[in-house]
C-alpha cells in the first residue's frame, strides 16, 4: 500500500483572482479534482491534501472525496508544504506519492510507474518530460536512469541549458522522506524550501534517485488564465475524440464544449457551438442544434433540440422537440411527440403526448394534457407574490392566443379558451371560456379625434 500527498497550498497570484488557483474550473470541475481523482485511481491507503491560501474553500470543494487535510500556514516552498503532511501520515511506513494540485493532466498510469521505480530499488523517483523549449524549467542531469541533479536555469551553464529533459513536479519517495525533508535548507533568493533539493539529500544518504519519463502534457501546470485555457482545450480535445470514436457526430467539433460528466449515445448529432454540461444524457439518434446549451438535461432516443435553445434540468422523451430559441427550465418534461417552439419558456411543468406550444408562451407549474394546443402569447400566471400555484390543462384543450391563465386554475378536457381571455375560474370540460370585454365600435370617433372636435 502507498500514501499520496497533493500540494495545493499556493496562492496563485498570476491568476489575478480571489478564487484559490486550484479551484479554478476545468470543464465544470475544480482543477484540483483532477489531481484527486488521478490519486484515487490507485486506491491509496491515505490521501492528504495540503492546503494554505483559501483553505476553507478548498476543503468545502473536496467535501465529497475521501481525503484528509494538512495546512501550510506560511508559504515557505514546496518542501515545507510537504512536511506539513507528516502528522496526517503518522504511523504510515510505506511509499509516498507526491503531486501538485495545479497539474491536472497527470495520468494514473504515470503514478503507477513512479511507484514501480521504488519497488525496483530506488529511494526516490521523479517524473521528467522532454520539452521542445525547456526555458524556465530546472534541467535534469542523469547517468543512465539515475538522476544526479536538478539544475535551475539561473544556475545552468550553456551546456546544461541545452538539455531538454525537465522536472515535471511529481515524485515517489520511500519512508526516509520526512527525515530528508528536515535536511532541506532555504539558502536561495526566495528563502524557501524546495522539493528538488531532496535529490542531493537522498543521494548523500546512499539512496538511488531515478527518473521516470512521462508525456509532455503531464508537465503542464496552471499558473495563469492562459495556461488554464490551454489545459482545458487539451481536455476538451480528448473528450471530443473519445465521443466521435464512439459514434457521435460533431459538426465543427472544435467549437463544441462538453464536460466529462456528460453521456452521449451513438448516432447523436451535435451542431456547431453546442454546450453540454453537468449530468446531461443524450440518447441514440438525438439531434442538438447549433449554439444550444444543455445542462443536467435528459434527451431520450429520438428527441430533438433545435438551434439556440437553452435547457436546464429538462427531460424530453423520444419524438419530442424544443426550439429554435426555446427555454426549458428545471422540471420541464416533454412527453413523446410534444412540441415547444420559438420563444417558449417552460418551467416545472409536464407537457403530455402531442402537446403543442408553438411560440411566445410561458408555461410554469403546469400540467398540460395530451393533445392540448397552447396559442401564441399564452402565459400561466403562477405566482401571487408569495406562493407558486398550479395550472391544469386537460387533454385536447385549446388555449387561444394571448390568454392569461391565473393559477390556481383548471381547464377541463376539450375546453376552449377564447383569444385574449384572462381566466380566473375553472373551465368545465368541452366548454368555451370568454373572459374579455365585449368589443364596441364607435363610428367616426377616430376622425373626430384627429380633427380635434
Amino acid at each position: 500500500m502507498h500514501a499520496h500527498v497533493i500540494l495545493a497550498a499556493g496562492q496563485g497570484t498570476r491568476m489575478k483572482s480571489r478564487l484559490p488557483k486550484v479551484l479554478h474550473p476545468l470543464l465544470g470541475r475544480p482543477m484540483l479534482a483532477y489531481a484527486v481523482e488521478a490519486a484515487l485511481a490507485l486506491a491509496p491507503e491515505r490521501l492528504v491534501v495540503v492546503v494554505g491560501h483559501g483553505g476553507e474553500a478548498v476543503r468545502e470543494a473536496l467535501g465529497g472525496y475521501p481525503v484528509v487535510f494538512a495546512e501550510q500556514k506560511e508559504q515557505l516552498g514546496t518542501a515545507h508544504a510537504l512536511l506539513q503532511a507528516e502528522g496526517a501520515l503518522k504511523g504510515f511506513s510505506g511509499p509516498i506519492l507526491v503531486t501538485q494540485g495545479d497539474t491536472p493532466l497527470l495520468a494514473p498510469d504515470t503514478l503507477r510507474a513512479l511507484l514501480a521505480a521504488l519497488k525496483e530499488g530506488a529511494g526516490m523517483a521523479l517524473l521528467t518530460v522532454e520539452l521542445p523549449d525547456p526555458t524556465g524549467y530546472g534541467r535534469i542531469l542523469r547517468e543512465g536512469e539515475e538522476v544526479l541533479a536538478n539544475v535551475e536555469e539561473k544556475d545552468a551553464s550553456p551546456e546544461v541549458k541545452a538539455i531538454r529533459e525537465v522536472n515535471a513536479g511529481a515524485y515517489a519517495f520511500d519512508p526516509f522522506l520526512f527525515q530528508a525533508l528536515r535536511e532541506v535548507r532555504n539558502e536561495n533568493a526566495a528563502r524557501e524550501y524546495y522539493l528538488p533539493d531532496l535529490i542531493a539529500i537522498y543521494r548523500a544518504h546512499g539512496k538511488k534517485v531515478v527518473a521516470v519519463r512521462g508525456r509532455v502534457e503531464e508537465a503542464l501546470g496552471v499558473n495563469t488564465r492562459l495556461e488554464l485555457a490551454r489545459v482545458e482545450e487539451l481536455l476538451l480535445d480528448r473528450l471530443r475524440r473519445e465521443w466521435m470514436l464512439r459514434g457521435v457526430r460533431m459538426l465543427l467539433p472544435e467549437t463544441i464544449y462538453l464536460e466529462p460528466s456528460v453521456e452521449l449515445a451513438p448516432d447523436v448529432t451535435l451542431g456547431p457551438g453546442v454546450v453540454l454540461k453537468g449530468k446531461t444524457r443524450v440518447g441514440e439518434g438525438c439531434e442538438v442544434g447549433a449554439y444550444s446549451v444543455l445542462e443536467d438535461t435528459v434527451l431520450e432516443p429520438g428527441a430533438r433540440v433545435l438551434p439556440h435553445s437553452v435547457l436546464q434540468g429538462a427531460h424530453l422523451e423520444g419524438g419530442a422537440d424544443a426550439g429554435p430559441f426555446a427555454r426549458l427550465r428545471p422540471g420541464a418534461v416533454l412527453k413523446r411527440g410534444a412540441h415547444v417552439g420559438n420563444f417558449v419558456e417552460v418551467k416545472n411543468s409536464v407537457l403530455h403526448e402531442g402537446v403543442k406550444a408553438g411560440h411566445l408562451a410561458y408555461l410554469g407549474d403546469a400540467e398540460v394534457g395530451a393533445g392540448a394546443n397552447i396559442g401564441a402569447g399564452v402565459i400561466t400566471a403562477n405566482y401571487d407574490g408569495k406562493r407558486k400555484h398550479r395550472t391544469e390543462i386537460g387533454e385536447g384543450a385549446f388555449i387561444g392566443s394571448n390568454s392569461v391563465l391565473v393559477a390556481p386554475v383548471r381547464i377541463g378536457p376539450g375546453a376552449l379558451v377564447g383569444a385574449g381571455s384572462v381566466v380566473t375560474e375553472d373551465v368545465p370540460e368541452d366548454a368555451l371560456a370568454l373572459a374579455r370585454a365585449r368589443q364596441r365600435n364607435l363610428l367616426g370617433y377616430a376622425r373626430r379625434k384627429r380633427e380635434g372636435s
